[in-house]
């Protein structure tokens, strides 16, 4: 398990690299393509299952929503510390949530996906005036985040329907696995 992490180590970093940041493409790829956004975004759709309705339709809304907040946090320079560990915890603590299959009250884990949003717009939005086309980048990535949520969406009810909730306590407990390796990344 330590060498697969080891193989991600450059895809666990929370930001774009700069010079790649073009448009709705590079905005578009980047939540694909970055394992620690990979992760967070596809875990949110599978909490949301585990929560049930209307939980499994909410989350993927606030989350883009608040996430957007962010980004403006970011452009704008208001300095926030621990973004990076906020990102990190994003993984770990959702892949807690699910292995253990945690139901919260639905206005709490709305603002637990709500903070995790703010980290995950912030790193993006601090980047953002450096693009090419910051609008386009910012359309790209919200699209391809509500793309990731579906997508967990889509798993955690298979898994639900066809393996009675054990696949996504494996997928949980392999999400928090990365946000501790995401976690150790950013506290180094």
């Amino acid at each position: 398990m330590a060498f697969l992490l080891l193989l991600f180590s450059r895809m666990a970093e929370a930001h774009v690299d700069t010079d790649s940041v073009g448009g709705f493409a590079a905005g578009f790829l980047h939540p694909l393509t970055g394992l620690d956004h990979f992760t967070a975004m596809a875990a949110v759709g599978l909490w949301g299952v585990i929560l049930g309705r209307p939980a499994t339709w909410l989350l993927p809304v606030v989350f883009p929503m608040i996430m957007a907040l962010g980004s403006v946090v970011g452009i704008v320079g208001i300095p926030l510390p621990g973004i990076e560990i906020g990102i990190a915890l994003s993984a770990l603590v959702l892949g807690i949530f699910i292995a253990g299959r945690v139901k919260l009250p639905l206005w709490i884990a709305c603002l637990v996906v709500s903070v995790f949003a703010i980290c995950h717009g912030y790193a993006h939005g601090a980047e953002l005036p450096l693009a090419s086309d910051p609008f386009a980048f910012a359309i790209g990535f919200m699209l391809a985040t509500g793309s990731l949520h579906a997508a967990g969406i889509g798993v955690g009810v298979l898994a639900e329907r066809f393996r009675q909730g054990q696949l996504l306590r494996v997928l949980g407990a392999v999400t928090a696995l990365l946000g501790v390796y995401f976690l150790i990344e950013a506290l180094a």
